[in-house]
């Protein structure tokens, strides 16, 4: 018998052990990492290596291939004995070879803006993905409601199954009315019905919550009520700052190409071919020819284009100062705002508790009276009513009450 009773413990620890649960900061990672926009790391990442190779392909030799073939009017005379006229028709085949030599560090400048956009892109991602965590909030928490307000209506339901049975006990033996039990079993079809709609309210709002995250939840799933802190002290630590000085980084880089635009750039070339007439213009076989040399290329008046650029991006950077002390300043009013909401569920819910405990001693009297026949049936079902109604209001205020934390702090930027 004592093995068959372990056995049973075992089961029924198995059973609640295989309960799917979920946390808050669970659905947090869950939708950091499948939400579809979280793909798109990935893709700017490969996106940025395929640039990065674009523009290292500037250190490389660059190849041209050309060909021609002409006829002209009129050639050059020369007055020499034994000298064939010059060809009307031409032909000409060149392959030019090209080599940086020495490019003014552009390649390297645009290599590091290229890298600064990169951040930046994955940044605004990432400040995306975060903002959804409101969201999530709403969602877990509402969710959390209707699994607590289920098990108060349990709770309602038990009392009022136990009352029942008393009150049909007194009717058998003549102490109640023989329809006092009327009113309690109306009362339970209609807890029966607040069941169904919280069991579906609760469906729609985890089908929600399970595509945001990316991953099955289903009726039996618990979700655990969490316990949340905040801390007024903290400083901002939203992703959108680290967003906003990435693209001072961004525009500094960009900076950096501007400076070297203008600096001088050695070129090594080469051209080879074979036409008619060669290099020697005198003469009108076909030849093979080739030149080599090294060229200097150096833009000394570009009409102030680059100090205007510069100019622009100075306005650029400014406008992101300007962004980021907008974003400062609403952040800390909505933190003002939420601040006053927490303050205003905890003095609820110490005001909620006081009322509970005088319902209870309201019902107890009322449970007494029916007993002895006193009142109806009607009149108790009155005052259990009132009672869960204020234990559901604590239940409300108390969910608010840490759903209004969790978004203290993701507007605080907590981690």
């Amino acid at each position: 018998m004592k093995k068959l009773i372990i056995y049973i413990i075992l089961l029924m620890s198995l059973g609640v052990f295989s309960q799917q649960q979920i946390t808050l900061n669970e659905c947090y990672l869950l939708v950091n990492q499948n939400y579809p926009l979280a793909q798109q790391r990935d893709l700017l990442e490969k996106q940025s290596v395929i640039n990065l190779d674009v523009i290292n392909t500037e250190k490389l030799p660059q190849f041209d291939l050309s060909a021609h073939a002409t006829y002209q009017s009129d050639v050059i005379e020369v007055a020499v004995p034994n000298q064939e006229p010059l060809n009307k028709d031409q032909y000409r085949a060149t392959l030019s070879v090209n080599q940086l030599i020495y490019g003014g560090g552009t390649i390297d400048a645009s290599l590091d803006a290229t890298s600064a956009a990169l951040k930046a892109q994955q940044k605004q991602v990432e400040v995306k993905l975060y903002q959804l965590k409101e969201q999530v909030n709403q969602l877990f928490f509402s969710v959390l409601l209707l699994q607590e307000k289920r098990a108060l209506l349990s709770a309602r339901k038990k009392a009022l199954e136990t009352k029942l049975e008393e009150v049909k006990s007194g009717i058998k033996y003549g102490v109640l009315l023989p329809s006092s039990d009327t009113v309690l079993s109306a009362e339970l079809l209609k807890i029966n019905q607040q069941f169904v709609e919280v069991n579906k309210n609760k469906i729609i709002l985890m089908n929600t919550l399970s595509s945001l995250i990316g991953n099955p939840i289903n009726d039996s799933t618990i979700f655990q009520q969490p316990i949340i802190s905040t801390n007024a002290s903290y400083t901002l630590l939203r992703p959108e700052l680290e967003l906003f000085q990435l693209k001072k980084e961004e525009i500094d880089s960009n900076e950096q190409i501007l400076t070297k635009q203008n600096l001088p750039k050695i070129i090594g070339f080469a051209n080879g071919g074979y036409g008619s007439p060669g290099l020697n213009m005198l003469d009108n076989s076909f030849k093979a020819f080739y030149i080599v040399g090294v060229k200097l290329n150096w833009n000394v008046f570009d009409w102030n284009s680059n100090d205007k650029q510069r100019k622009s991006n100075a306005i650029s950077k400014d406008i992101v100062d300007n962004e980021t002390e907008i974003f400062k300043l609403n952040a800390n009013i909505e933190l003002n705002k939420k601040q006053v909401e927490i303050d205003k569920y905890i003095e609820f819910i110490e005001t909620d508790t006081e009322i509970i405990e005088l319902r209870k001693e309201v019902l107890k009297s009322a449970e007494s009276q029916l007993k002895n026949g006193v009142i109806t049936s009607s009149a108790y079902v009155t005052e259990l009513t009132n009672l869960f109604e204020d234990e559901n209001t604590r239940l409300m205020h108390t969910i608010q009450l840490q759903l209004a934390k969790a978004n203290y702090n993701i507007i605080q930027g907590q981690k």
